[in-house]
């Protein structure tokens, strides 16, 4: 009888070895397999990346319409300039690849033409519609020699940026059919974009 009872007893015990190990593991590769989850999370891949375009906010429209430096177009081949009327941005690219993104308003009721176009020879500083009462700085012809311009947000007939017109800039077609710029953008297109860089408005 005594024999009995302690083996009962052992097969108990065994029993209660292997369970409270089993329970061990288990907790053991949940507890890991939380870890694996938690460390994929925070893998540096899926974080996702804060933009660098300035925000469409107070007097955006006078400075660069990214956060980073400008672009050194001697360092890239085939620098090409694309306008996209539906997104009201202009592309600054090598090949395929965009190099910097500007904020642009085109022509009110679809007046800037769409094809492929060249920069021209033209370019200046600075003019003045009387008719229309607005100038612009830092402009570059792309089509019919001083009509089609790149050029600033407007200014009135003494000079000063106009700020209702500027804060239209990336958000909606506002110009009479040429492609505006912020201030700092214009400049730097005016004294960087080689003439006969293709130009590319869709």
């Amino acid at each position: 009888m005594k024999k009995w009872i302690i083996l009962v007893l052992s097969v108990i015990g065994i029993g209660i070895v292997i369970g409270g190990y089993h329970s061990l593991v288990t907790s053991h590769i949940s507890s890991a397999s939380t870890q694996h989850l938690s460390v994929k999370k925070s893998h540096p891949n899926h974080v996702q990346q804060k933009s660098s375009m300035r925000p469409m906010t107070g007097d955006y429209y006078l400075k660069s319409s990214e956060k980073k430096p400008y672009v050194d177009l001697k360092k890239y081949q085939h620098v090409n300039v694309l306008v996209s009327i539906a997104k009201q941005r202009v592309y600054i690219r090598s090949n395929q690849k965009v190099l910097y993104t500007m904020y642009s308003s085109t022509g009110k009721n679809d007046t800037t033409p769409r094809g492929q176009y060249h920069i021209q020879g033209e370019r200046g500083q600075h003019f003045y519609n009387a008719s229309s009462d607005e100038g612009a700085n830092y402009w570059v012809s792309w089509k019919d020699h001083g009509i089609y311009l790149f050029h600033s947000v407007p200014v009135d007939h003494t000079g000063h940026y106009i700020p209702a017109e500027g804060q239209q800039l990336g958000k909606k077609a506002a110009s009479h059919g040429c492609v505006r710029l912020s201030v700092s953008d214009a400049k730097w297109f005016y004294e960087n974009i080689p003439e006969n860089t293709e130009v590319t408005i869709r």
